[in-house]
């Protein structure tokens, strides 16, 4: 069990942690947040719902976490079950009412008052079922049966595992992002009686800008919106840009449009407001942010990333997200703004999100406070072995991707559930102003077909770059020229017409006493001593092999990484996120010349 305390642990609200609005992209204003003390119980798997719950458990932290006050591993052959009881007040009256979880690692089963209401499959996306016809007048009590197996199934898990070693991190099981009710207007309210002139809401806005047609393109769904017009509003620090009516699928026109980057991160506000006889029965707000990702050449006929139709160098760092006391889950908005802010202050405008998918209000924060996103889908399947995780890729040996047992993912099951979560996990963050780039797979790890994943995804939103294959084997697929590089030199590869970026190099380490999870455990490429040798370092690699390397066709870097996790000592900040290791100017003036 380990005790190492993040600077945000105090500040946590064990009544009501992360008791913020979750859901940035489409909000409403009425919602109930479940968050907090919840009865917990295990048992073995096929017994039925225990009678008695024996413990208690801090939401939406997961068990192994230390602010769930449990610290506790789920094994494979055990059930997790969390029990609460929540009471609707007035806003839910004539309501239907809609249970949300933010993520739920891995298989659940959803009870309300008794009755099966749901089940979801996948630890990173959000889910919701309506449960409203179960609900009853007072106290209701909610249910949820959890099944994860961690590293001894063949799910998508990132790089969680039951015994953490190395850059195998503690497991996160059950709930792990926030539980909330909304209440919303349906077709049908919930009364003895129905009527067919009842209400109806939007359940998903699609973003898509434009900026070469000045317009932001929006599509809605939603139950029961045959007959409604909907009324868009857009406007900018409180100016209206426009207002009228559309239709489900409409090209609204921003003109003049302020571009959104990291320098500018301009974002527009957007209300919807659904109308049925006249009358408003639904609105939600959203925003986006008015910019292009896109491909392209400079001046000298090299292949670049392009920010707003410009050669825009992106300075990244590899960003796993997980906390010394909180796991998956930040302890709270302050802590996911720290690490964003604070790598913008050193000079990053890009961070890569390392296999795993964050809470929205992340997201937000990253568009909001201005940091380009590469988001990577999670990776799934048995461990690959050292020769194709390892020696093979670093002697320059490549492998064809369709040897699917090679790579753990020889059941059909298996790959069409990755896909499955991939699309799922791109619905998710479509409208994230600031992911410019999906990454499908990294070094290899459960690795199949990439080349026709990119060019699917590529299909399915036009908007961003692809990575196909981040590190190992590169199947000559969309969109870039993607290498990983710790410990032997970095050397410029012959071009083959796509952007070249080093989307993993460094891991400079240094083990900080007070402040490791565990000293003599401590993991890392190179380690130094003192932050003097580190820093050195740091800007030697940069000067000597990094910056030169612009000039003939570089597009991108992701040091790695924001901070410490775990094992891993080679974070810009320890794992509590206490103590910078590198000398912030040093940082500051690498950054400084890495740009076009």
């Amino acid at each position: 069990m380990n005790d190492l305390k993040t600077r945000f642990f105090d500040d946590v609200d064990k009544n009501c942690p992360l008791p913020e609005y979750p859901r940035p992209q489409l909000v409403r204003e009425d919602w109930m947040c479940l968050n907090g003390e919840c009865d917990y119980e295990i048992t073995p798997a096929g017994d039925a719902c225990p009678k008695d719950f024996s413990g208690k458990i801090i939401l939406p932290f997961a068990i192994e976490s230390q602010l769930s006050g449990v610290q506790r591993a789920l094994q494979p052959d055990e059930r997790l079950w969390y029990r609460k009881g929540f009471t609707l007040d007035s806003r839910f009256d004539n309501k239907r009412c809609i249970l949300h979880f933010g993520a739920v690692d891995w298989q659940c089963e959803v009870f309300v008052n008794g009755v099966s209401v749901g089940t979801h499959t996948g630890g990173y996306c959000p889910f919701s079922f309506d449960i409203t016809d179960e609900l009853v007048d007072g106290e209701n009590e909610l249910v949820v049966k959890v099944y994860d197996p961690t590293d001894k199934g063949w799910q998508n898990r990132g790089k969680q595992v039951l015994k953490s070693v190395g850059f195998w991190y503690t497991g996160t099981s059950g709930i792990w992002q926030t539980v909330w009710l909304e209440p919303v207007e349906s077709q049908f309210i919930r009364q003895v009686w129905m009527t067919p002139d009842a209400q109806s809401h939007i359940t998903c806005v699609r973003l898509t800008p434009d900026i070469d047609a000045g317009e932001i393109i929006v599509s809605c769904t939603g139950e029961g919106l045959d007959g409604c017009t909907i009324e868009a509003e857009i406007s900018l620090g409180g100016e209206q840009v426009y207002s009228g009516e559309m239709k489900l699928n409409a090209h609204l026109p921003v003109p003049d449009a302020k571009l959104w980057s990291p320098e500018s991160p301009t974002l527009y506000d957007l209300v919807l407001t659904v109308k049925k006889n006249g009358e408003a029965v639904d609105t939600v707000k959203s925003y986006f942010g008015m910019r292009k990702f896109s491909i392209g050449k400079d001046k000298q006929g090299l292949p670049r990333l392009m920010l707003n139709n410009e050669p825009y160098f992106q300075r990244g760092l590899l960003d796993q997200g997980y906390w010394s006391d909180g796991g998956l889950t930040p302890p709270n908005d302050e802590a996911m703004i720290f690490d964003i802010a604070e790598m913008k202050r050193l000079g990053f405008n890009m961070l890569r999100k390392h296999i795993k998918v964050e809470p929205l209000r992340w997201y937000y924060h990253c568009d909001r406070l201005g940091m380009i996103v590469w988001q990577d889908m999670v990776s799934g399947g048995e461990y690959i072995g050292n020769i194709l995780a390892g020696v093979l890729p670093n002697i320059g040996i490549g492998v064809k991707d369709n040897k699917y047992n090679w790579f753990s993912r020889g059941e059909k099951e298996w790959r069409d559930d990755y896909r499955r979560e991939l699309f799922e996990m791109i619905d998710n963050l479509y409208n994230c102003t600031c992911i410019g780039c999906w990454v499908p797979f990294n070094e290899g790890w459960g690795q199949f077909d990439a080349k026709e994943i990119g060019d699917a995804v590529k299909a399915y939103d036009s908007s961003r770059i692809v990575d196909h294959a981040s590190g190992w084997y590169d199947q000559k697929g969309r969109d870039l020229k993607s290498m990983h590089k710790y410990i032997l030199p970095i050397r410029m590869p012959k071009l083959d017409g796509r952007p070249f970026v080093i989307s993993e190099y460094g891991g400079y380490s240094m083990i900080l006493d007070g402040h490791v999870w565990n000293k003599q455990k401590s993991f890392g490429y190179i380690m130094f001593r003192s932050k003097e040798k580190l820093s050195a370092a740091y800007k030697k690699l940069h000067e000597k092999q990094v910056i030169p390397l612009i000039k003939k066709g570089l597009c991108a870097t992701v040091y790695t990484q924001v901070s410490d996790v775990e094992f891993e000592v080679n974070g810009m900040y320890t794992y509590d996120r206490k103590v910078l290791k590198l000398d912030e100017k040093t940082v500051q003036e690498v950054n400084s010349k890495l740009h076009f």
